[in-house]
């Protein structure tokens, strides 16, 4: 949280000194405006900041090679900056010497960041633009998205594009996760149990698992800050906004879900990251006869592996892991969070480097090959939905089980439910909430309700919702 004020006050002194100087950081025009003849061809270098792997950035390099083919006066200077919050601070500190790279990894926290110096450009004229780009081997294609393209585009990822609060597109989805239900496959169905679709369903298997072994903690959660959110959604209850009023996660229906789930604390059925103090994939994955263990876990989609138990001596895996949707209150109307990295194109002086920076970031997101290859590397979920048609897709999604290939397990669940996503509103001091309901669930799980635990609750919510207006 120390990063984030402090990157909030770096970016605050560079809107005064825009001011001063004249540079017209205020005046700044919400749309990026396409010039009348669009991408001229001119030879421009594009600045890219990620955080990949070097799995990953074998696939990319592969596709820069394959842009530049199209586009060979574009360059493209990719660079591995640490983790995602270490793209951020790096960024927060460029942009008060304008030297901000032309396109970023970004979530949705960090662009509202960067929002504050005006320097994100909007995406709307670009994706709309009909204007015609001919490519080095003389075949064309329109500046913008065909209808076929956007409509490609999974929508809950493509949304989050658009949730800073005034309608207009400031990120393109780049690859996505989301939160998924891990089970012991081996031990729901020597126990004749079935796989929870509700949180009242999920009471009860915990129930029942405390019985079949005392010593248990039947679920582990890693993010309570996902956990809140997206009861939130679930129960169509006010977290946050981007305009008007910013918290409003301070109501009865989220006191008195978190209340039921410190009676569940209380009762052995569930830990979370925090209590546990390290993921609690530890727990689903342990195998010792003496040790502790969960046989539910819910986390990314994108660790999967993590979720997978070490073979034993004789090669095989000690059970099956199982992989479903996470419990839902409605299960007509379905939400689960969507997660990973976006990108963001920034403003320059040139304009040509926003077009071509635009060029890249859609050959990317459009193409069906990378988006398949790099899901396949990455565990992350492609973010359109053709890619499900691609054979060598098709091939790796065949392989899916709760072994070898649960990585592909994961991917097939994710793209089954990709009407049930949700993205929260991004704004200067959405991360602080973020942190502050996180924070919220921990406390009041654990806490000494001092002999009345509504009190408690309350005043736990009521310091959060203090923490979120004095640091948002």
């Amino acid at each position: 949280m120390k990063k984030i004020r402090t990157a909030s006050l770096l970016l605050a002194a560079v809107i005064l000194l825009l001011s001063f100087t004249g540079c017209g950081g205020s005046k700044a025009l919400p749309n990026f405006d396409v010039p009348e003849g669009g991408y001229d061809g001119s030879e421009v270098t594009i600045k890219f900041y990620h955080t990949m792997g070097s799995n990953l950035h074998d696939v990319l390099m592969i596709y820069i090679e394959e842009f530049n083919k199209l586009y060979p006066q574009i360059h493209i200077e990719e660079e591995q900056v640490g983790g995602y919050d270490d793209v951020r601070d790096q960024i927060s500190k460029e942009i008060s010497v304008k030297g901000q790279p032309n396109i970023a990894y970004c979530y949705p926290d960090h662009v509202a960041l960067y929002n504050i110096a005006k320097v994100v450009a909007t995406l709307d004229n670009l994706i709309d633009s009909k204007l015609e780009v001919t490519r080095a081997d003389g075949t064309t294609e329109i500046l913008g998205l065909t209808d076929e393209q956007k409509a490609d585009f999974i929508e809950g990822y493509y949304k989050e594009g658009q949730q800073f609060g005034d309608g207009l597109m400031y990120t393109m989805p780049f690859s996505k996760s989301t939160e998924v239900l891990y089970y012991n496959k081996t031990f729901f169905d020597a126990n004749n149990i079935r796989v929870p679709t509700t949180w009242d369903e999920l009471e009860q298997v915990c129930a029942k698992i405390k019985e079949i072994d005392p010593k248990s903690i039947p679920l582990g959660y890693d993010s309570e800050a996902n956990w809140f959110i997206t009861m939130c959604e679930q129960y169509g209850s006010p977290y946050t906004s981007a305009t008007g009023r910013k918290y409003l996660f301070d109501n009865q229906t989220n006191r008195d879900f978190v209340k039921k789930f410190r009676e569940w604390y209380k009762k052995g059925y569930l830990t979370t990251q925090s209590i546990f103090g390290a993921y609690t994939s530890g727990l689903f994955t342990a195998t010792d006869a003496d040790a502790v263990k969960s046989y539910m876990s819910i986390g990314s989609s994108a660790g999967a592996t993590h979720q997978r138990p070490t073979k034993g001596s004789d090669d095989k895996y000690p059970f099956e892991v199982g992989i479903a949707t996470i419990p839902q209150v409605d299960t007509s109307n379905p939400k689960v969070i969507s997660q990973g990295p976006s990108v963001c194109i920034f403003k320059k002086d040139n304009p040509q480097e926003v077009l071509a920076s635009w060029l890249f970031v859609k050959f990317l997101t459009t193409s069906v090959e990378f988006q398949a290859e790099f899901s396949i590397a990455s565990g992350y979920v492609p973010v359109i939905k053709s890619v499900s048609e691609n054979e060598v897709y098709k091939e790796f999604l065949a392989k899916a089980d709760g072994g070898d290939f649960v990585s592909a397990l994961s991917a097939k669940i994710c793209l089954e439910q990709e009407k049930a996503y949700y993205t929260s509103p991004a704004f200067n001091g959405s991360s602080t909430a973020r942190s502050q309901v996180g924070d919220l669930m921990a406390k009041v799980l654990t806490a000494d309700d001092g002999g009345n635990v509504d009190n408690m609750i309350a005043k736990a919510f009521a310091d959060a919702i203090d923490e979120c207006e004095y640091n948002g």
